[in-house]
Formats: C-alpha cells, sequence, structure tokens
C-alpha cells in the first residue's frame, strides 16, 4: 500500500511542478530552462544529503547503481523530455499528450521481460483504464489543430511515441538500479545521483544544445520558479516514485504515476474555476477506476 500511495504522491507532485513551470517556460526557451531546473536542482539535492548526513551513503553505491541511475537519468529527463517539447511544438498538446501518456503499456512489457514481475489482470485493465482516462482529460480544443501538414504530423507523432518508450526505459531503469540497493535512504540518494548526472550531461553539451547560453539569461523570478518547480517535480516527486519501487512492483507503480492530468483537472476546476466537460468526468471517473484495480488486494480479488 505505501508502494502505491508514494506512486500517487509523486503524480501530485508533478502536477503542482507544472504549474510553477507554466510561467517560467513563457520567459524562457525550453532548453534554458531544463538546464537551470536540473542544475539547480540537483545542487540543492546534493546540499540536503549533506545537511541530513546521508552523503555517505552516496560512497555505499556499487558501480551498477550509479551507472543505471545515471542512465535512467540522461535518458528520461534528458532525452525524454526534449522529445516531449519536441512533439508538443509540432503537434500540440491535444495530440502529443495521450500519445505519450501510453508509457504505462511499455512499462508493463519491460517489467516482465527485463524485470521478471508477474503482472496480474486487474493491474492491466487498472493501467489501460487509466492510459484511456488520461486521454480523454488530455483532448483540449486547439485553434491550429485542423491545420497541422500532414509531414509535421507523422514528426510530431512519431516524437511522442518515442518519448513514450524512452520514459518507459528510463523508469524501468531506475526500477533496476532501486532493486540493487532497496532502502529510504538509498531511494534519496539513488534520485539525486540521478538528477545529477543529466545536468552535468546538459552543462557540458550546453554550447551545441543551447548555442547562445540562454541559461546564463534567465531572470531571476523565473529561476526561483523553475527551482521551486524542480524541487517538487525533481525532488520530492521523483523521490516518492523511486521510493515506490521500494514498497511495490513497477506495474502497479507507474500506471498510478501516469494520473497527473487528473490531479491538473482537479486544480484547474477548484483554483481556476474551469468548466467540467463530458470528456473530463468520464477520464476522471475511469482514472479512479483503474487506481481502484490496482490497489485492490488479491483477496478481493478472490472474493470476487
Amino acid at each position: 500500500m505505501m508502494g502505491e500511495l508514494a506512486a500517487l504522491g509523486a503524480a501530485i507532485c508533478w502536477s503542482v511542478a507544472a504549474i510553477l513551470y507554466k510561467e517560467a517556460l513563457l520567459k524562457t526557451k525550453p532548453i534554458s530552462a531544463n538546464i537551470v531546473r536540473l542544475s539547480c536542482t540537483s545542487a540543492v539535492l546534493l546540499i540536503f544529503l549533506v545537511v541530513i548526513g546521508k552523503f555517505a551513503v552516496l560512497t555505499s553505491l556499487s558501480a551498477e547503481v550509479v551507472f543505471l541511475a545515471c542512465a535512467s537519468g540522461i535518458i528520461g529527463l534528458g532525452f525524454g523530455d526534449t522529445l516531449y517539447m519536441v512533439s508538443l511544438k509540432l503537434i500540440g498538446v491535444a495530440r502529443a499528450v495521450p500519445l505519450t501518456c501510453i508509457y504505462p503499456l511499455f512499462n508493463l512489457l519491460w517489467a516482465v521481460l527485463l524485470v521478471g514481475e508477474t503482472v496480474t489482470l486487474p493491474v492491466v485493465l487498472g493501467a489501460v483504464t487509466i492510459v484511456f482516462g488520461t486521454w480523454l482529460l488530455s483532448q483540449k480544443k486547439e485553434a491550429d489543430a485542423a491545420d497541422v501538414q500532414r509531414k509535421t504530423l507523422v514528426k510530431g507523432m512519431t516524437a511522442a511515441l518515442i518519448t513514450a518508450i524512452v520514459w518507459s526505459v528510463s523508469i524501468t531503469t531506475m526500477n533496476m538500479a532501486v532493486r540493487e540497493a532497496p532502502d529510504l535512504d538509498h531511494a534519496l540518494v539513488i534520485n539525486t545521483v540521478r538528477a545529477a548526472a543529466v545536468s552535468v550531461f546538459l552543462l557540458a553539451f550546453s554550447p551545441i544544445l543551447d548555442r547562445e547560453l540562454g541559461f546564463w539569461k534567465v531572470k531571476r523570478k523565473t529561476v526561483v520558479a523553475l527551482i521551486a518547480g524542480g524541487i517538487v517535480a525533481l525532488g520530492l516527486g521523483w523521490f516518492l516514485f523511486t521510493y515506490s519501487f521500494v514498497e511495490t512492483l513497477e506495474s502497479r507503480a507507474v500506471p498510478i504515476s501516469s494520473t497527473t492530468p487528473l490531479f491538473s483537472t482537479l486544480s484547474g476546476i477548484v483554483f481556476l474555476h474551469e468548466k467540467v466537460t463530458a470528456k473530463n468526468a468520464v477520464g476522471s471517473i475511469m482514472i479512479v477506476v483503474g487506481i481502484f484495480l490496482i490497489f485492490m488486494p488479491p483477496s478481493v480479488l478472490r472474493f470476487l
């Protein structure tokens, strides 16, 4: 139960972080914002490890765990997030989000093939239900939706599908790292290594990725928003997600973590007084049902 709750907490953190990123991304390029976000957040996480006396745990990690954590960060936060931004730019939110949100389905496959988990039918049904509910919540009317050229549409959809696969590989790699060091302290340290690795990677290649070195020119208020979002998403959110792998199976944690659109929709309704559409309602209900199926203990399933 703790693992599933941790995955749910991660989804909530990512929803909050998205609000913090929204204004910041209006004032800077995505790559510049990502470099600032990851670099500053990594520094905060490393300082936090020293303050709480857990830095020594870092030196106890095996070379295999460090490699898996670094690979997960570079693959997911580096390549995956960049591809996601490309797909958003090419085909917009309405098309990109539903395609990228199918990553839990790939994780079910990796959980069986790479990690050797046994995936039950309710978990599969729950994952599919959550993915479809997320798709419904992601449907937005965009003025230029019909104006996307075929060539651009194919490129954008390809980028979105590859994003889903890349994210799923990154998550499974993270799970493999945590399985080698399964406790709370190691989950915290592994998450820090993951963020630090991709920040070093982006800084090293910044002359190529951010040719004008725009991350040096980001304004102070924007930096604060990016750091706050990074701490919430990469610090707390990804820590909870990493810890969920300690307490439960990847096949159960990943679908629950993909419910971020549900909390984003609820926040919009409660705080921004957005209208509730039929798709919002049905999508939200489906996500809740999917979470229920994954949370449902085996004893209840046998009774049913």
